[in-house]
Order: C-alpha cells, then structure tokens, then sequence
C-alpha cells in the first residue's frame, strides 16, 4: 500500500477531505492508490484490506433530497427497504450530476465528508464489524483510513441497516 501523501501534493478535493479530517479533531492522512479506487473491490484489492472494510459512498435521492449512505463494501443497499425505513416515498440512484452537486466530488471518489453543505447521512451498521474503515478521500485514487466511531461523530449519520 502507499504511503501518505504530501499534503501539498493532493487534488484539490483529497485537501479539503484531509481539512475536514484535520478541522474533527483527527490525525488523518490521504493516501493516494497507483490503481483506481472507484469501486469497493477496487479499493480492497489497492489497500490489502477485507472489502467489508470499504465504507463505500452511494448518493441517492430521497425524495428530491439527496441522501448519502455509507454502506460496507460488502452490501448492496436495499432502496425500498431503506425507504420504509427512513418513511420516504422512494429512494433511488443519484445521477452523475446529482452527485457532483450534492458532494462536489466524483462519482467513485466521493467522500464521506467535505460537501458543499451537509448531506443527510445513513452509516450501514454492519461497518461497526471492522476496527479500521477505508473511505475515499475526494477522488477516485484517494483513501483514508477511519474507525466506525469516527465516521459517525465526523458525518453525524444515523446508523442503520442498509441491505
């Protein structure tokens, strides 16, 4: 796996995420992969690391409103059941356009943190199985590594099953 980057270094996304890492109080570091992290596979197989471990970030809409869940790489979301849940008429795929407004980041990079403004939060519960989360960091080369804990108190998302 590589080393942290310079922050100098990080496009200009990857430095906001490491701001907001910096601005919660935690001691993070971005890592920029020589492969693409884009999906959680991807990201597993770049970091070494159980693909459960891949807090994943998927954009949905919920009823007009964007939603952010943070599943484990290891799940699918279950939209409808994710709606009845959260007492929403639907819940569907953000599309690229809708993400990039919602987050400011691309699709395959998007971050749990560092959006133009805050985003309602859904952190899967199964990610609580994993002492320590990978997450992308702004693009689609970059990751940071984080707790459970961590990414709850840093999106403050509701947790819940996601699948």
């Amino acid at each position: 796996m590589s080393e942290p980057a310079a922050e100098d270094s990080l496009p200009r996304q990857s430095r906001k995420v490491l701001e907001a890492l910096r601005a919660a109080g935690l001691e993070a570091s971005v890592r920029i992969m020589p492969d693409s992290t884009r999906t959680a596979k991807d990201a597993a197989a770049a970091i070494g690391c159980e693909v459960g471990a891949i807090a994943s970030s998927l954009v949905f809409m919920a009823d007009d409103a964007p939603l952010l869940v943070l599943t484990s790489g290891r799940h699918r979301v279950d939209t409808q059941a994710l709606a009845e849940r959260l007492g929403r008429r639907e819940i569907r795929r953000a599309s690229v356009d809708e993400v990039r407004e919602a987050t400011g980041q691309p699709i395959g990079g998007v971050s749990p943190v560092a959006h133009p403004a805050p985003i309602e939060t859904i952190v899967d519960d199964a990610l609580a199985d994993y002492a320590v989360l990978w997450a992308a960091a702004g693009t689609p080369h970059a990751v940071f590594a984080t707790t459970f804990g961590d990414l709850v108190r840093l999106t403050g998302g509701t947790v819940a099953a996601v699948d």
